[in-house]
């Protein structure tokens, strides 16, 4: 692997070199030492072709050339229209579905490998020439024997070897920028790298988003929002997926929108009212949602509803996480800055130590001064960002579970910003929050959250007669359990006795019985008076 990384930085500095990206870097306002630099590189003694395209043609290129890591990279900066200059974001756009095919016998080779059939016993028909490319698989149109008009998806071949000598570039960056920067430690670079890595790898299984698919699918069944394609489970292996094919207007074809009189206002609306269905209501949410993998129906534009396609990457958050973004949320936009900086404290994202007065202090000079400004207005890229490098000084760290919600919620308001310039997020989104914050704490969930507490029942009953039985007869190497080192042994007394009283109600019979195993209530309130009493 370390040859292999070493082969891989000389080819990322030929394409460097080639298309002159260091013009970029020096094109930003840096020190006269790091200017003077450029003077001595030989590449820039002499004039190369590349010069004649322009800055944003180049970087593209470059991308293109350097892989699907750095394509994915392009992709999400492509959204941010805000961030960018104007000529960039355009060439960035084509990166989205527009990435050179692989060769197409080579494709059908592939898959005749896969299905382990000829392509004309599996399909009546099959589209040589690819529908669309894209970073990691290219897609061609055919018709199953049955007659359903299908897409097939094909993963590009000799991917793994690249991908991993770009993980092993990224993790030598990650692990240095650890060790030598006390900045980047708060950002753990290594689980965020260790995080993409665990993405990548799944997008190239193509079973893996048949199931995302199928599974958005169903938290979709029937809604207006939202359609995912059927999945061909019959036809699906791990480098083939055959799926539904859709007839819908690119996101981004702003023109074919307007000319069938679609309400854009409704459109950016509902992308905004799908993100945070699927991320408070489901928690399961699509984490790839660039423009190339989102398409409009054609069938009702007054009242719009977006196809989604490509659920190789999907995300998920623990009740705690979403309990403490809407929380967030809620406090930041009602500049309630004292509350936002007690969640970070109480999450964890800032030292328990931190002083809550100095902390909130910082929190809203970053914040009043983008409140002059109509909500509609507010970028929350350029929040994220002034906001990290405000609460570096009080050693925030980045979670790195939430960098796929951080980046889809980016997307989604990169791409609400083109339909509708005029999108006002927070609006759209509070009265979802309000609803989900409601139900939270309705009687319906808490029945329903102590129903689930109720199940676990018999197994805390299960778990504790083995622990009973492994103490009263310990095998001979295992370690003492550590309540043993404690002077009182008033808690193995305790646990006996329950044991004790459980099993004599139990042998009794009686409508106890029918419960189950009852002796684990008891077990419960002896835990809930251990922890109130530590």
């Amino acid at each position: 692997m370390k040859l292999l990384a070493v082969r891989r930085l000389f080819r990322i500095q030929r394409v460097v070199i080639r298309y002159r990206l260091d013009d970029l870097l020096f094109a930003l306002p840096l020190p006269w030492f790091l200017l003077a630099v450029r003077y001595v590189l030989p590449w820039r003694w002499f004039p190369r072709k590349t010069l004649e395209l322009s800055r944003g043609a180049r970087l593209r290129l470059a991308l293109q050339d350097l892989g699907p890591i750095f394509i994915k990279f392009g992709q999400i900066l492509s959204t941010r229209r805000d961030l960018l200059p104007e000529d960039i974001a355009d060439e960035l756009m084509l990166l989205q579905d527009r990435v050179p095919p692989f060769d197409s016998q080579l494709a059908v080779t592939l898959i005749e490998e896969q299905l382990g059939k000829k392509i004309s016993e599996v399909f009546s028909r099959f589209d040589i020439a690819p529908l669309a490319s894209a970073s990691v698989a290219q897609v061609h149109a055919a018709q199953l024997k049955s007659g359903e008009e299908v897409v097939v998806k094909v993963i590009r071949p000799g991917l793994k070897p690249i991908i991993g000598q770009d993980l092993a570039w990224l993790f030598i960056l990650a692990r240095a920028a650890e060790r030598f920067s006390a900045d980047a430690r708060l950002l753990h670079p290594v689980d965020v790298v260790l995080d993409y890595e665990k993405t990548i790898y799944d997008e190239l299984d193509l079973l893996r988003e048949a199931a995302n698919a199928s599974q958005l699918k169903r938290n979709f069944e029937g809604s207006q929002l939202l359609y995912v394609p059927q999945v061909y489970w019959d036809w699906c292996r791990p480098k083939v997926l055959v799926m539904e094919r859709i007839y819908g207007v690119q996101v981004t074809d702003l023109a074919t929108l307007a000319d069938q009189r679609t309400d854009m206002k409704m459109l950016a609306e509902r992308g905004v009212e799908i993100f945070f269905t699927q991320v408070f209501r489901d928690s399961f949410f699509h984490a790839d949602m660039h423009p190339g993998n989102i398409f409009v129906s054609t069938v009702n534009p007054w009242s719009p509803q977006y196809i989604a396609i490509d659920c190789g990457i999907v995300g998920s958050l623990t009740p705690e996480d979403q309990d403490y973004l809407a929380r967030n949320l809620f406090a930041f936009f009602k500049r309630d800055y004292r509350r936002v900086a007690q969640l970070h404290i109480d999450s964890g994202w800032v030292p328990a130590e931190t002083k809550l007065n100095e902390f909130e202090a910082a929190i809203r000079t970053v914040c009043e001064p983008i409140f002059e400004k109509p909500l509609k207005d507010i970028s929350f890229g350029q929040v994220l960002m002034r906001l990290f490098q405000t609460a570096r000084r009080f050693n925030m760290e980045v979670q790195p579970q939430l960098v796929l919600l951080q980046k889809t919620l980016l997307n989604i308001e990169g791409l609400g910003r083109q339909l509708y310039p005029d999108l006002d997020l927070w609006n759209t989104a509070q009265p979802f929050l309000e609803r989900w914050m409601r139900e939270r704490v309705s009687p319906k969930t808490l029945l329903g959250n102590l129903q689930s507490q109720v199940e676990q029942l018999p197994h805390l009953a299960n778990m504790t007669r083995d622990l009973l039985e492994r103490m009263s007869q310990p095998h001979a190497h295992d370690p003492a359990p550590p309540w043993h080192k404690r002077k009182d042994d008033w808690f193995l007394r305790l646990l006996g006795a329950a044991h004790l009283v459980g099993g004599t109600i139990l042998a009794a019979g009686g409508p106890l019985n029918e419960l189950g195993h009852w002796p684990a209530g008891i077990m419960v309130a002896v835990g809930v008076y251990l922890i109130v009493r530590r």
